[in-house]
């Protein structure tokens, strides 16, 4: 129980004497703590609810412009539920699920980018770091070190594990002009190699997306390897059935570009104008997935 609703049952019981002014027995102690409590976890998981609701209306939104308008609403709302309640796991996962996906997927200027990842980053480490403080006290150790505390993460635990492995590199992504920023990459392929040994089709194969991005960086005489970016974006592909159009956008933009693909960079992109947009808690990312493909194949890149 809380400290609120322990100094609220303190309360009641102090202004609820029985029918000869006594203070309260202790079975009725017991029923109003018992009733209390009850409150409190009700209002729990209607704060939860709210979250998830405030995550699916985001995600499944088929406008953009509505999200761009409208996120920043649900994002004070969740700021506020976290401050009321900063222990909540829940809570921290969808802030930092939504931070991360209105900075990299609707905002542009990369102040307000590295402003947005740096809050869904803290919010993730906050929920990771409540379960396992251990393996948080070696993210600033070297990589070795680093990796040997990660298999204390229980498989059932993906979710942790996955929101802090993307909050990160998302927080990379926009912090790409630091060094030290740019040195974390190999801690954070190492959560997600471990995401996809446990799962690899967790979350439509988005950890298999973001090591293809991740591998598909340089060139193979510069000692980079994108045919094993190329089999994660395979991967992706076919874990999310073709539903998730970002991965056919990224394979294109990062693979096929880089090996100056064209066939392969034109085939993805419009296999993606021709899909439908619409799939459970992806439809807004297949939407902008859409919007960069037509960019895409206008520019004259080959």
């Amino acid at each position: 129980m809380n400290r609120s609703t322990r100094n609220t049952a303190d309360q009641v019981l102090a202004e609820t004497p029985d029918s000869t002014g006594t203070p309260a027995p202790p079975y009725r102690v017991l029923i109003v703590l018992l009733m209390l409590s009850l409150l409190a976890g009700c209002a729990s998981v209607a704060r939860e609810r709210l979250a998830d609701n405030l995550a699916s209306a985001m995600l499944n939104q088929d406008d953009p412009d509505t999200v761009r308008a409208g996120a920043p609403a649900y994002l004070l709302l969740l700021d506020g539920m976290i401050r009321d309640t900063p222990g909540d796991q829940a809570l921290l996962l969808a802030g930092a699920r939504l931070y991360g996906a209105f900075a990299t997927g609707l905002i542009k200027e990369p102040a307000r980018v590295k402003r947005l990842t740096q809050r869904s980053r803290e919010y993730a480490r906050l929920a990771f770091c409540s379960r396992y403080g251990a393996i948080c006290e070696q993210a600033g150790a070297p990589f070795a070190e680093f990796s040997t505390t990660l298999d204390r993460v229980a498989p059932e635990e993906l979710e942790l594990l996955y929101v802090y492995a993307t909050s990160w590199a998302g927080w990379i992504a926009a912090h790409s002009d630091d060094w030290g920023a740019l040195a974390d990459l190999p801690k954070v392929e190492y959560l997600l190699e471990r995401i996809i040994t446990l799962a690899p089709a967790y979350e439509h194969g988005r950890a298999q997306l973001y090591l293809g991005v991740m591998h598909s960086q340089l060139p193979p005489a510069l000692g980079g390897k994108p045919e094993i970016g190329r089999a994660h974006f395979e991967l992706a592909i076919a874990y999310s059935e073709g539903r998730d159009l970002m991965a056919k956008v990224e394979y294109a933009r990062r693979y096929a570009r880089l090996v100056f693909d064209q066939a392969l960079h034109d085939r993805l992109l419009n296999e993606v104008l021709a899909a439908p947009a619409e799939a459970p808690d992806l439809t807004l990312s297949n939407i902008l997935a859409k919007q960069q493909a037509e960019r895409l194949l206008q520019d004259e890149y080959f």
